[in-house]
Formats: structure tokens, C-alpha cells, sequence
């Protein structure tokens, strides 16, 4: 019998066990992979994919850890909830407002993006045009019903995955057949002839480890996922089961085969990898199949984020530390208020785009990148928190106890920090540390001020 979280939630669970494997694997798979990792290739060379297996299994662990309070408390606010939970009401408001800071930046750059994408077929038409209309459409998505963001969500996640086995697939066949390459193997010299394996050394894995690291954001989606999944104990560790193969299928592999075919430092400077491969087999419309296929990952981050900050006010409302009103429901049981008020904000983002300084903006989007950090740090610490409280017979009961309790939860906060420190040696990641903890500070400042941490339920 799944345990009560403290919170009376009345949300719909209408997510299927397909909708949440989809939803898990899409929220690892972004826009920058289609483009090119050419930033971090840069970094790291063809050594990019060692980068990728170790904060892969971190990654799953973290993952591990949040999988085994979900279980046991499958609530829409997540880490939120369990925050205020374990580690106590300022924590669960912070982790809350943050997550839901997070999600709204990245939105506002993905909603711009598919404005600027969709230029590659309509240059006529002012990009601010699309990006509202992908923002309205996403909106009316969510509000239908939990069913609808899962269902779109799901084929938008396919659309990634089947592009991605495409190219593996396709650059294989380059790779030991000679398929678009008049029947000569490529082979996979390219991976050490430029310099070596590693040619920028373990500094160079070490800084790649931070650009490697966010690509990853998303994937703790899953664990808002749980307030609305129709079994949560079945389809949650099914899909966090699958994550790490999956992680090493689609980056590692994809990464292979894009390095084996393409001297490493060249990539930055001859378009999308898949583009090219796809050209080379003699697909004309390449770029065209690609620009569709990252539009589609634009609009399914915008998806996910509408859905994730909507769940996130709700459960802040639940607690007292968000107005009242943004725990109403609709006729669906989905927070209409929360999600209305979320799109709104959105709307503002994108507007801010185009008005305010490029600095600035970059300021902003700077708490979106610490909020990760932020966030999977908790999921740890909430771990670690939820076993202690347990009897041993109540560890012994757990349905899905996270491996290597507590040596790994240990190893898992130690690399964050190491991550965070990278982070602060890196000039285009540095201001991240600065901005981060004074929104941190702002945040507190009104949890005191506004009286926020009494006689709240």
C-alpha cells in the first residue's frame, strides 16, 4: 500500500506506463544533441564519451534515489513535497520556486526557438509569431487533460528516438559497410588520428563534464510524473530501470558514430552531424527532416515545462507557500490556474527575449543552469533523509531501495560539488555560481518576510 504523502492531492492519474517510459527518455534527449554537441566535442575530443558514461551513471543513481521516494510517496510536487518533507519547509520552498524557475527559463528559450527554426521554412513570417503559437498550443494541450500532455509527449519523444536508431543505424552501415561512401568502409580511425583518444587530456573531460552534466536536465521529470501515474510502483522503476542503457544507446552511441565519421575537430564547423549523414546517404531533404525533428524537441521541452511549473505551483500552493488559488482544479483534475498563470509568465520570457540586453538575459537563464544542481543535490539529500527515518523493517520492505545506500548517495553529492567547482573555474559557466545562490537569498528573504514558513498546513 503506497504511503500518503501529508498533501490531499486530487489530481487525475491518466499517465500510462508508455506515456512515463517516453516522458523519462525524452526529457534526457534535447535540441543540442540534433545540432551537434560541438562545444563539448571542442572540449573533450572523441574522450567526450567517457564524460558521458560517468555522469550517466550518476545520473542514474540520482534517479535511484528520487525512484525510491516516489514510490513511497507518489505526489505531483516531487521533489518539492518531499523536500519540505524530509529536510523541512524552507528547503521544499526553495526547491520548489527554483524547479519552477527553471522550467520557465528553458521554456522561454525553446518557445523562442522554435520561432527561429520555423524560419527555415517561412523567413516571411516574424519569429514571434510561431514561438506564441507553439506557447498557446501547449497551453490548451495541458489544460484538456493529463492524458493529452502525456499522449503528445509521448509522440514527440518517438519522433527523437526514431531519428537517433535512424542515424546509428545509417552511420553504421557507413562506418563498416561504406554505405554513401562508393562502398568503402570509413572505419573509426577518426576516433584517435587528431591529436589521440583524449587530445585535450582529463582537463578537458573534466570541463566537458559540466556541459555534459546539463544535458541531462529533464530527465528528473519523471519524478514530477508520479502524482498522475496510473501505477506509479510499476511504471516509475520500469522507466528509471531503462535510463542508464538508454543514456548510452542514445548519446554515447550517437556520439560514436558522429566522431567516427567526422574528424572531432571539424564538427563544430560543418552543420549538424545528422544532417550531414542523412545528406551523404543521399536524403536531399536532410535539413529539412532535421529541422522538423528539432522543432519537435522545442515544442516537447515547452510541452514538459508547462506541465512540470504548473504541478510545481500546485503543490507549493498545498503546502501554504504559493497563493491559494493556484491549487484549483478544472473539470480534468489539472491545476488550471497554475498552468494558466505559468504560460502567462512565459509569455512575458519571450517578450523579455527580444526587449532586454543579451546580458541580461543570459543572467537570468544563469539560475536555470544552478536550479539543476540545486535540484538533484536534494533528490540525494532526501534520500538520505527518508532511509534514516526508516526501521530496519521498513528498509527491508522498501519495493525500490536505491543501490549502494548511503556510499553512493555520498559519491553522487561529492561530484555535483566537483561539478559546481568546474563550474566556477569555466568563465561561460561562473556567473551560474554567482546568480544562483543570490536568487537563493531572494528567495529566503521572502520566505521570512512574507511570514511564509507559519501556520502553514
Amino acid at each position: 500500500m503506497v504511503k500518503k504523502s501529508g498533501l490531499h492531492e486530487d489530481l487525475h492519474r491518466g499517465l500510462q506506463e508508455r506515456h512515463i517510459q517516453l516522458i523519462a527518455l525524452g526529457g534526457a534527449i534535447g535540441v543540442g544533441l540534433f545540432l551537434g554537441s560541438a562545444t563539448a566535442i571542442k572540449a573533450a575530443g572523441p574522450a567526450l564519451m567517457i564524460a558521458y558514461l560517468i555522469s550517466g551513471i550518476i545520473i542514474f543513481y540520482i534517479m535511484r534515489a528520487l525512484g525510491e521516494v516516489a514510490v513511497a510517496y507518489p505526489v505531483s510536487g516531487s521533489f518539492s513535497a518531499y523536500a519540505n518533507r524530509f529536510l523541512g519547509p524552507l528547503a521544499g520552498y526553495l526547491t520548489g520556486w527554483t524547479y519552477w524557475f527553471m522550467w520557465s527559463v528553458t521554456c522561454m528559450a525553446e518557445i523562442t526557438a522554435v520561432g527561429v527554426y520555423m524560419q527555415f521554412w517561412f523567413p516571411e513570417i516574424p519569429q514571434w509569431i510561431p514561438a506564441l503559437a507553439a506557447l498557446i498550443c501547449m497551453t490548451v494541450i495541458n489544460l484538456i487533460a493529463v492524458e493529452a500532455y502525456g499522449e503528445f509527449e509521448f509522440w514527440f519523444a518517438l519522433i527523437k528516438i526514431v531519428t537517433i536508431i535512424f542515424m546509428l543505424v545509417a552511420g553504421l552501415g557507413m562506418i563498416i559497410f561504406g554505405f554513401g561512401n562508393n562502398g568503402v568502409p570509413i572505419g573509426i580511425s577518426n576516433l584517435w588520428v587528431y591529436g589521440g583518444f583524449s587530445p585535450q587530456g582529463l582537463s578537458g573531460i573534466m570541463m566537458a563534464l559540466v556541459m555534459v552534466m546539463f544535458s541531462y536536465v529533464g530527465i528528473e521529470l519523471i519524478g514530477v510524473t508520479a502524482g498522475e501515474a496510473q501505477n506509479p510502483g510499476k511504471s516509475l522503476p520500469a522507466a528509471i530501470d531503462k535510463v542508464l542503457w538508454r543514456i548510452l544507446l542514445f548519446y554515447i552511441g550517437a556520439l560514436f558514430v558522429i566522431m567516427s565519421l567526422y574528424p572531432w575537430n571539424q564538427l563544430g564547423t560543418i552543420g549538424s552531424p545528422f544532417v550531414l549523414i542523412f545528406e551523404k546517404l543521399g536524403i536531399r531533404a536532410a535539413a529539412g527532416m532535421i529541422n522538423f525533428v528539432v522543432i519537435t524537441a522545442a515544442l516537447s521541452s515547452c510541452n514538459s515545462g508547462i506541465f512540470s511549473t504548473g504541478r510545481m505551483l500546485y503543490n507549493l500552493s498545498l503546502q501554504g507557500r504559493a497563493p491559494g488559488l493556484f491549487g484549483n482544479l478544472n473539470s480534468s483534475k489539472v491545476p488550471r490556474n497554475a498552468i494558466l498563470v505559468s504560460a502567462i509568465f512565459l509569455l512575458l520570457g519571450v517578450g523579455l527575449n527580444y526587449l532586454v540586453p543579451a546580458k541580461v538575459f543570459t543572467y537570468v537563464t544563469s539560475i536555470g543552469t544552478f536550479a539543476a544542481l540545486w535540484v538533484w543535490a536534494i533528490i540525494v539529500l532526501v534520500q538520505l533523509r527518508f532511509r534514516k527515518a526508516l526501521t530496519p523493517q521498513q528498509q527491508a520492505g522498501l519495493k525500490y531501495p536505491m543501490p549502494g545506500y548511503p556510499v553512493i548517495n555520498w559519491v553522487c553529492l561529492v561530484f555535483l560539488a566537483f561539478v559546481a567547482v568546474v563550474m566556477c573555474l569555466d568563465p561561460d559557466t561562473r556567473m551560474a555560481m554567482i546568480v544562483g545562490p543570490i536568487w537563493l537569498i531572494m528567495l529566503t528573504a521572502a520566505y521570512y518576510f512574507l511570514g511564509l514558513g507559519q501556520n502553514r498546513r
